[in-house]
């Protein structure tokens, strides 16, 4: 029986998944990687990191898998810039999704292409966390390292490069770096002209599930793979995991918990946010595209307030968490621990509890924390439903997911009905579907995606939770505004001085 896998480049670690032509899981492998915040708001990773990780993990399933590997998919954290010199050797660590560096460099964007145009354009604004912006910073601020770039890739292309030699991207991940034209499908000359990006640094783009070159066969013997293996576009790891949930119709929206959260749901057409409050991205799906919502700290903040009160154990967390009344008897958290992007476009937003009281104690606290990260994520919902697309179900994936009582929590505060599919392995799963059709192995992303099912448990909404969480989340949305100027003053204050 024919294998295929999977690889998702993701923040804190990598991971690869081998599946048969039914999608059953066949061995996975995971390893981790260290994450640098060399200044506060930085956050860089080595691709050289990336890259003998993922040769730890594809050689451990390949042993597992077999020699009947036909097809390799690839997934990973959007955004990030990776910045190669004309030998294709790493200039300087990556700037990722979540670095908030660039609030310069975005603002000059705005105004060289015009917010209007460049909305109209690639359908969303200049965020920090693009990858355009990234380029201009390392012009401004690294001229010398500037000078040497050749090259600029995504994370998951840059290990493309390493297996392929081929240097190439998808239109879902391309879709986040603000220099594509989304309804073309391809680079807009008018903005790499306007910022004087050469075109020629960047890859060719290509749909998620076509080929891209063929692992090399040094790769191929170092890694234990068979000859010939052709290696998928793949996706950006939200468009991947679309796909590994089954999220390529209407109707259907995704809610991924990992370090970031994020609300996906599919589209048929573009439909954009002119204020860019969500973004609107190419899909996996050839000529579809999606919506989506970014909680910068989903997972983060669960994991930053395990790692502040030294609890290891999530279960544990939850568990407290879950011994305390809904609302955490008036205590609020806002999870802006590295910025916010949906819906504040703010990277100088700060987290905060409001409402503590003597009364509360850890289990409060914690329960703050995930209610938080759940009204961050109806943010982005309420915005995706007035722009004309309401699921009637969400598809819960990541690390969060597996919790129940973080599944039953986004049912209530969404008012939503939250399920899991059986087979729970996030963008990698999807990464390997996307395998399955370069490989000729599925004739199609809705054929690889036919055999997906649910788990039966399924997460109603329960009436009076999602009553009360209504009125915590109108004080949610009132406490950003209330409380920005301070959180800028406090931002600026923490800045390093001369």
């Amino acid at each position: 029986m024919t294998k295929l896998l999977g690889l998702d480049i993701g923040t804190t670690g990598v991971r690869c998944v081998a599946i048969d032509d039914r999608g059953d899981l066949v061995a996975d492998a995971s390893e981790e990687y260290p994450l640098y915040t060399p200044q506060p708001g930085w956050s860089e990773q080595r691709p050289e990191d990336w890259w003998e990780a993922s040769r730890r993990v594809i050689a451990s399933v390949a042993a597992r898998a077999g020699r009947a590997v036909s097809g390799i998919g690839l997934a990973g954290q959007m955004h990030g810039a990776v910045f190669l010199d004309h030998k294709d050797a790493v200039i300087r660590p990556a700037l990722l999704w979540n670095d908030q560096r660039t609030e310069a460099q975005c603002q000059a964007i705005t105004e060289r292409v015009g917010a209007r145009r460049l909305t109209e354009i690639t359908g969303n604004p200049a965020l920090t966390g693009f990858q355009a912006p990234k380029i201009l910073w390392l012009r401004d601020e690294e001229p010398t390292a500037y000078e040497r770039v050749a090259t600029v890739l995504l994370p998951k292309d840059y290990i493309r490069l390493k297996l392929t030699g081929e240097k190439a991207t998808d239109a879902s991940d391309a879709s986040g770096t603000l220099l594509l034209d989304l309804k073309a499908r391809t680079w807009s000359s008018e903005i790499l002209q306007s910022l004087d990006i050469p075109a020629h640094w960047l890859p060719q783009v290509h749909e998620s599930p076509e080929r891209t070159g063929e692992a090399t066969n040094e790769i191929a013997t170092d890694l234990g793979l068979p000859r010939n293996i052709p290696v998928a576009a793949g996706a950006g790891d939200n468009a991947a995991a679309a796909v590994g949930n089954g999220i390529v119709r209407d109707g259907l929206a995704s809610c991924s918990i990992g370090t970031s959260g994020v609300l996906f749901a599919h589209s048929d057409a573009i439909a954009t946010d002119p204020s860019g409050r969500v973004h609107a991205f190419c899909h996996a799906v050839p000529n579809r595209y999606h919506l989506m919502g970014v909680t910068l700290a989903a997972g983060g903040s669960l994991r930053w307030w395990r790692d502040l009160v030294g609890k290891g154990d999530y279960e544990e967390l939850s568990a407290l968490a879950e011994q305390t009344p809904p609302g955490a008897e008036g205590l609020v958290f806002l999870p802006y621990l590295t910025g916010e992007r949906t819906p504040h476009l703010d990277p100088r937003a700060r987290g905060a509890f409001v409402g503590l009281t003597s009364r509360h104690g850890l289990g409060h606290l914690t329960r703050a924390v995930m209610e938080g990260v759940a009204y961050s994520l109806r943010d982005a919902l309420e915005i995706i439903v007035a722009l004309g697309a309401d699921p009637e179900q969400i598809r819960v994936t990541g690390g969060g997911g597996r919790s129940p009582f973080w599944r039953q929590l986004l049912a209530d505060v969404l008012g939503r009905p939250v399920v899991r599919t059986t087979a729970d392995e996030g963008p990698a799963y999807g990464a390997a579907l996307l395998a399955g059709v370069a490989a000729g192995v599925f004739g199609s992303i809705a054929e690889a995606c036919a055999g997906i099912s649910l788990r039966p448990e399924v997460c109603e909404p329960t009436t009076d939770r999602r009553i009360l969480y209504d009125e915590y989340y109108a004080i949610y949305r009132d406490l950003y505004p209330a409380t920005r100027s301070a959180m800028h003053d406090l931002s600026d204050l923490a800045r390093p001085r001369d």
